[in-house]
């Protein structure tokens, strides 16, 4: 009787397509020749649906694993299948169900069923709720498309199959098919406990000693990733010292303090410079570069000087007079021309004009740029840079002439930003304001209105400083142009 079935733990091979099946057997229908298992395992795996129906045509295999204790099916056998070694039992009687079905042939003794039917039907798949497909589960709500087994077909590699679901089918979580539940698990981890922890500290806030450390790592202090730095000795901030106080102290971003020195100190110091071989013409090009990186990053840099960006050049104004000064304008402007920065030259056409001014403009000429001798020849409309070198140390009574009062009332008008190259220290007011301030080797006292002063390095080295008395280490680092801040 199909009853003597009900309860018997059986494993269905399917071909190398459906793949091997595994259950308890729930129910056999002799009309249209189909068996469901109960809790089916698929390849060893637990299939996420309690009920699984095949039809004889589909079926290539049929072992009988465990056989029930009784006729009737027992609704709480859930024995695993997986424990349940093939061949521990044999049967040798067949219910006649399927003893009469002419698609079958079923070996007596060793409880295999063998289709020698071919099978046209498609794929085995699970019911879902939209409707049957294949082979369909009763109580199931997922659709499964079973996989491919890989094993060779054969009875010698269905039975290496068969253990390898024996041994590996047992264990599986039930619960594959539930969402795995984020905030839950990151509510188990206790934050507060494991910083703690990695602090040195417990979970009120106590210091505790960290378990295998030295007493003076106990005491050392906690430093961040940008101070944890090996000191062999304190850090001596104030490193360059003058023999007259210039009367205002600077300081840069990493706190070095950097003191003015008065104009005459200056003189001194270049002099003594330019007789070890740091001439005037050196200087003028250690400045023009300075000022002309300078000025680039002001102008924007590498967001605006590159290939695609040829239709928005920037353009800068140098207003410079006869003097050094005016030399040290026309050399960053040299430098500024060979980056591709659209360069007006304003000079004013004098008879007498200084040695350094005539070499300069050579190189400036070669350039390119364009130079201009009255202000009506400067752009009207605004400009991206205005680079002031107008005035002169020596000779402040050059603020009275009418070129100069023209080019600086131009500057104050045209709107734009004014960077001021080595001005003069004086009483009197800035002319034109400027937004930077550029100081050589060492700044002067600058009053207010030269706006944001840096200072730029032009090559003097250290023991020529010794000489005149300043004590000096360098505190440009990396730079050549670095900020100074008023102490």
């Amino acid at each position: 009787m199909a009853a003597d079935w009900l309860g018997s733990l059986v494993s269905i091979n399917c071909g190398l397509t459906l793949g091997v099946y595994q259950g308890e057997v729930a129910s056999v229908d002799q009309a249209s020749q189909t068996i469901s298992l109960r809790q089916p395992f698929h390849n060893g795996v637990k299939c996420p649906v309690p009920e699984v129906t095949f039809s004889a045509m589909d079926i290539k295999e049929l072992k009988v694993l465990d056989m029930a204790t009784g006729s009737s099916y027992n609704n709480n056998n859930s024995s695993s299948i997986s424990k349940t070694s093939l061949g521990q039992r044999v049967v040798t009687d067949i219910p006649p169900s399927y003893s009469g079905h002419s698609s079958s042939q079923i070996s007596r003794g060793s409880c295999v069923v063998n289709s020698t039917q071919a099978s046209t039907s498609a794929p085995i798949t699970i019911l879902t709720r939209k409707g049957p497909q294949g082979v369909s589960g009763g109580r199931g709500s997922a659709q499964v498309t079973p996989k491919k087994n890989g094993v060779k077909s054969g009875h010698v590699g269905g039975q290496m199959r068969q253990r390898d679901d024996e041994c590996f089918g047992d264990g599986v979580d039930e619960g594959l098919d539930t969402d795995f539940d984020f905030e839950g698990n990151l509510a188990l981890f206790d934050k507060a406990a494991v910083f703690s922890q990695i602090d040195g500290s417990d979970r009120h806030g106590n210091q505790r000693a960290r378990p295998r450390s030295t007493p003076n790592e106990q005491t050392q202090s906690r430093y961040r990733h940008d101070e944890n730095i090996l000191e062999v000795k304190p850090v001596v901030y104030r490193q360059i010292s003058v023999p007259v106080h210039g009367g205002k102290e600077y300081c840069t971003d990493s706190g070095l303090v950097v003191p003015s020195i008065s104009y005459e100190l200056h003189k001194q110091l270049v002099a003594v410079a330019e007789r070890y071989g740091l001439s005037l013409e050196r200087r003028l090009e250690m400045t023009g570069v300075c000022a002309s990186q300078m000025a680039l990053t002001l102008l924007g840099g590498p967001n605006r000087l590159t290939p695609k960006n040829v239709h928005q050049r920037p353009t800068v104004a140098l207003l410079c007079g006869p003097h050094v000064q005016g030399a040290q304008g026309i050399s960053c402007g040299r430098h500024l021309a060979n980056h591709d920065a659209e360069v007006i030259l304003f000079l004013p056409n004098l008879v007498k004009m200084q040695e350094s001014i005539t070499s300069e403009l050579a190189l400036y000429d070669k350039t390119g740029g364009k130079q201009v001798a009255t202000v009506k020849d400067l752009p009207v409309s605004p400009v991206d840079l205005v680079i002031n070198c107008l005035d002169c140390h020596e000779n402040p009574l050059l603020r009275d002439q009418p070129w100069y009062q023209a080019a600086a009332s131009w500057a104050n008008q045209n709107r734009a930003p004014v960077l001021s190259l080595d001005p003069p220290v004086g009483g009197q007011p800035q002319v034109v304001e400027a937004k930077w301030t550029l100081a050589l080797g060492l700044p002067l006292p600058l009053a207010e209105g030269h706006g944001r002063v840096y200072l730029c390095d032009i090559g003097i080295p250290k023991h020529v400083f010794q000489e005149v008395g300043i004590t000096y280490h360098s505190p440009f680092g990396c730079k050549f142009v670095i900020p100074l801040h008023s102490a």
